[in-house]
């Protein structure tokens, strides 16, 4: 079948981590093609210099997504995973300098990405959601507005706070509205047999693709089974105390109907690792699974999460529940 994976930042990649060994499998089961679409807002760290000193789209997400892909030799995907500690290129890293000289010298970010994942050998496609200069901008409950990616998700070099009952936020929005999606993306998800929509984070990874004019459209339009990765933990400034239904809830009021199934963890992180989340105002989503039909999705449960220094999902579990739910099992 051919899978399309929708979202950015690290859940997007490690979806697509899980899902690559798939590809072409001579085995069930199997998938035909692999295409991501990925977000362009974010203005932090190297992407967001690189984006404001060249006038180029974001490269970090996009490279997480060309590494996670990679079929080439280790050493290869280290170097462009590879960040410089000093000097004058401290905190970019290798992968993002090359997709930026890359742009420059094929006349495109699209055609960057190309480049890259033929020297790489990714297995699947990867589309930025448009190659327009996009921005993210947020309402808040108190008619306030953020705009820009570090206004919403906070600098993440400064310890994470939630946001006030009166500063949450309600609405989002991409600037400029008319922003066109790259035709790749479109011929992607028209052609898709599966939509996988996240994990990540609400409005800085997966509305910003959903908001690209024309992608919900498709989106509402496609046969495909339509899929959302729910988010393990909350998330403080963007989604504090919501519940599985909530963010689902969120996405549906911004997009309209894109979702048919939501993938929700049931597996319980141990105290230690709860209590040092808590400490910084993250805790699991919890699921009504009757609030979630109610909204004429169905939810289906997984045990999706690794734990270490930090609490992921887990990328052949993650790739293992989604095979399970076509399979209808």
């Amino acid at each position: 079948m051919n899978v399309v994976a929708i979202g950015g930042g690290t859940g997007l990649s490690t979806l697509l981590r899980g899902l690559k060994k798939h590809v072409g499998a001579s085995s069930a089961p199997s998938i035909g093609s692999l295409s991501a679409i990925v977000t362009v807002t974010d203005e932090g760290g190297s992407s967001g210099i690189l984006r404001k000193e060249l006038g180029m789209l974001p490269p970090g997400d996009i490279r997480n997504c060309i590494i996670a892909l990679a079929q080439e030799e280790k050493l290869l995907s280290q170097l462009f995973a590879y960040r410089f500690e000093s000097g004058a290129v401290q905190g970019h890293s290798f992968g993002n300098l090359a997709l930026a000289a890359l742009t420059q010298i094929t006349g495109g970010f699209d055609k960057a990405i190309l480049a890259v994942s033929e020297v790489l050998r990714v297995n699947g496609s990867i589309f930025p959601s448009t190659l327009a200069d996009v921005r993210v901008r947020a309402t808040c409950a108190d008619g306030t507005e953020l705009v820009g990616e570090l206004a919403i998700s906070g600098d993440p070099t400064l310890p994470l706070r939630p946001r006030p009952e009166h500063a949450r936020i309600t609405r989002l929005h991409v600037d400029p509205a008319e922003a066109e999606p790259i035709p790749q993306a479109i011929e992607a998800i028209r052609a898709a047999d599966l939509i996988l929509i996240g994990p990540g984070s609400v409005y800085t990874s997966i509305l910003p693709n959903l908001l690209i004019r024309g992608i919900a459209d498709e989106l509402h339009a496609s046969r495909a089974m339509r899929v959302y990765i729910c988010n393990v933990m909350t998330q403080p400034g963007e989604t504090d105390g919501l519940s599985a239904e909530e963010h689902l809830g969120t996405i549906l009021d911004h997009a309209g109907p894109v979702v048919d199934t939501m993938i929700v963890n049931d597996s319980r992180p141990s105290e230690r690792t709860l209590e040092a989340y808590a400490a910084q105002h993250q805790f699991p989503v919890v699921c009504d699974p009757h609030a979630v039909e109610a909204l004429g999705v169905r939810p289906f449960f997984g045990d999706i999460i690794s734990e270490g220094n930090y609490l992921r999902h887990d990328s052949d579990a993650l790739a293992e529940t989604v095979f399970r739910l076509c399979a209808g099992r």
